[in-house]
């Protein structure tokens, strides 16, 4: 009689303690509960320890961290006829526990569908140029039209961004010569404003030398110098400095000459005598006739 009284207490205590078990739940701090009482929603349960009725009561946990959800890369055509392969990435919350238990039968799954109809739908109504270039336009368009459709599911999306967009290889090879013509048309355009101006300040220059004859000589000099400082052996000498010692040259020669005539002796004198006369010759004196032996 003793034994059967003690196994049927250490059974009740055995059942109450797997009660106990069973009653007790605990929400964490990031998440929120929704208690089905037979298969009725009774309400929402905040983070901490909970006791619910067994067999009676089910409690669903429901996570409101925010979600990080890669949406797979798929192949796209613009509104240009261009066919590019983007993916991208959404983040979104539970804003509403019991919606996004009632509502919807699993939340991930069918935001990660609608994402990517929603970006095939939006890139498509885009050209190529805009979709490179006007990403977070695209952003804001799809994440609005997620919200739309989540909201009824208590599914908040905070955030969606473009991650990689894969254009064909002769796409990238007609981009690259379109980009390679732009920047020679940007270099020839930058080298026609510099000419434009260089031509500006030699004018201004041309000016002052006009005005002042001695800047143009020792430009001259400077030029002479800039070309001397990496110990160059080619020597220029500017046209106008070629003609001074031209002239000088030549002023040298005809003092040269001129110094030479002056010191040159002077011829003599000789009379001649002319019939009854005399005349006067210069050169040398004539010799006498001396006869022959």
């Amino acid at each position: 009689m003793n034994a059967l009284i003690v196994i049927i207490a250490f059974v009740i205590i055995a059942l109450l303690l797997v009660a106990l078990a069973m009653a007790v739940r605990i929400v964490k701090q990031y998440e929120e509960g929704v208690l089905f009482r037979f298969g009725r929603v009774i309400g929402e349960r905040a983070p901490g320890l909970r006791f619910i009725i067994p067999f009676a009561d089910v409690l669903h946990r429901v996570s409101l961290r925010i979600v990080t959800m890669p949406i797979q890369s798929q192949g796209i055509i613009t509104r240009d006829n261009v066919s590019v392969d983007v993916s991208a990435v959404a983040y979104f919350k539970v804003v509403d526990a019991v919606r996004s238990v009632v509502a919807i039968e699993n939340v991930y799954s069918a935001i990660d569908q609608i994402a990517q109809t929603t970006l095939r739908k939006v890139v498509g109504q885009h050209t190529l140029d805009q979709t490179l270039s006007e990403t977070d336009k695209i952003n804001l368009d799809i994440r609005a039209i997620l919200d739309v459709a989540t909201v009824e599911w208590g599914v908040q999306v905070t955030l969606v961004e473009l991650k990689d967009i894969q254009l064909p290889e002769s796409m990238k090879r007609a981009m690259a010569r379109q980009a390679e013509a732009e920047r020679e048309k940007r270099a020839k355009i930058i080298n026609a404003e510099g000419e434009s101006l260089a031509a500006a300040a030699l004018g201004d220059a041309s000016d002052i030398m006009m005005a002042h004859p001695v800047a143009l000589q020792l430009r001259n000099l400077q030029s002479l110098v800039e070309l001397g400082v990496d110990k160059n052996t080619t020597v220029v000498f500017p046209a106008p400095l070629m003609s001074t010692i031209a002239e000088l040259g030549s002023f040298l020669a005809h003092e040269s000459d001129a110094a030479a005539a002056s010191a040159a002796p002077a011829p003599a004198i000789h009379p001649v005598s002319v019939g009854n006369g005399a005349e006067l010759r210069k050169g040398p004196r004539p010799q006498s006739a001396i006869p022959r032996a």
